[in-house]
């Protein structure tokens, strides 16, 4: 910028004068120091110290790589691909590039940038995102909530290695919603075991699920399952032992006759040591919707279902202590074992029955 020295005012650092080349000098001066400023705090807050030549050069992007936060998640994205199939999961890894995606739709709708710096960050846009996500994407709480531990996690990385010297998610709370996913009676899984079809396709997924209801296994965990898992005990019985694929935590469970005649009846299937062909995880899903409208069943079925299903109808039901259903599915927690498995109408009532045999003529209420 050049400015006539008949205009500039020395000791003030401006222009003098009203004229408009005077207020025009001013206004591109009051501009510069708004930057320089800014740029001032940058260095304060990223680095701890500010020198002359520092400020200058981040005030004419001399030397300065901006971080953004895009680039980071496709970098991280890159990275974790390489790790699916050996300490990482596919479903894991499309969980990250949608969030990616989510927040690249949101820059551009409400931002209007393909990018942000992650100097940038802060709890405003924190806030933004997830009215984005509530408002444009319609996504209910606990959608939310998953999409910001991963949006948080991304912001972890950058913090840890010192690209981002502050926390944007400070101050931000935001908690899931407890979300009741139902059981099966044992009506209903009478129901879905007499179901026939001609589709052999259909009927080994109806097998499975029914598989998943006897042992609480997990989708995963059923698709995971080798000959090699499957042990004759100190019992003489024969049990499952394997680590659940989620948490890695050991489940040891005693087979039922059920379980056992689905695992014979497809034994001579096999292709590897897996014990069972498993389709993908949604096609089960689409299957086992149609299979419940036909068997007139209420509850939307999905394959975790029948793990709530064990939890509750098969288990806890019938009498099993919660430490023994726990250990079944494989919790570390109680905590988590009471998410899943419910007390229903008919154990409380038989419950109440034994108690009212235990109490008999105990209690007399005088006349």
């Amino acid at each position: 910028m050049d400015v006539p020295p008949r205009l500039w005012d020395v000791k003030n650092g401006r222009a003098t004068g009203k004229s408009v080349e005077a207020m025009q000098i001013n206004l591109a001066v009051d501009k510069i120091r708004v930057e320089v400023n800014r740029r001032y705090q940058e260095l304060m807050q990223s680095d701890g110290y500010v020198t002359a030549a520092k400020l200058r050069d981040a005030y004419l992007g001399i030397g300065v790589k901006q971080e953004t936060l895009l680039k980071l998640f496709e970098q991280h994205n890159v990275e974790y691909r390489k790790k699916v199939g050996f300490s990482r999961e596919i479903a894991t890894w499309k969980k990250y590039c949608c969030v990616c995606k989510r927040v690249r739709e949101f820059l551009a709708h409400t931002y209007h940038r393909e990018d942000i710096p992650l100097k940038e960050l802060n709890l405003t846009f924190i806030n933004d995102f997830e009215y984005f996500l509530r408002t444009e994407k319609k996504c209910r709480t606990n959608t939310v909530w998953g999409y910001m531990i991963v949006l948080k996690h991304i912001v972890a990385i950058a913090r840890n290695d010192g690209r981002l010297p502050f926390n944007p998610f400070s101050g931000y709370i935001n908690s899931p919603e407890s979300v009741d996913r139902g059981y099966l009676s044992q009506e209903e899984i009478k129901a879905v075991m007499n179901y026939k079809t001609a589709n052999k396709a259909h009927a080994r997924i109806r097998d499975l699920f029914v598989f998943s209801i006897f042992t609480g296994l997990a989708y995963a965990d059923v698709k995971g399952l080798t000959t090699d898992n499957l042990q004759t005990m100190f019992d003489g019985n024969l049990w499952i032992i394997t680590r659940r694929k989620k948490t890695n935590t050991e489940s040891r469970i005693r087979l039922l006759d059920i379980p056992k005649r689905i695992i014979e009846k497809y034994a001579d299937q096999r292709l590897d040591n897996h014990v069972f062909y498993m389709p993908c995880n949604c096609h089960c899903n689409d299957i086992l919707r149609e299979i419940g409208k036909q068997c007139g069943i209420k509850n939307k079925l999905t394959f975790h279902l029948a793990r709530h299903t064990f939890a509750t109808t098969i288990t806890l039901s019938q009498g099993m202590p919660i430490e023994t259903v726990s250990r079944l599915l494989g919790h570390t927690n109680i905590k988590t074992t009471q998410i899943y498995a419910k007390i229903t109408n008919e154990k409380i009532s038989r419950d109440m029955s034994a108690l009212t045999e235990r109490l008999g003529d105990k209690y007399r209420l005088a006349e």
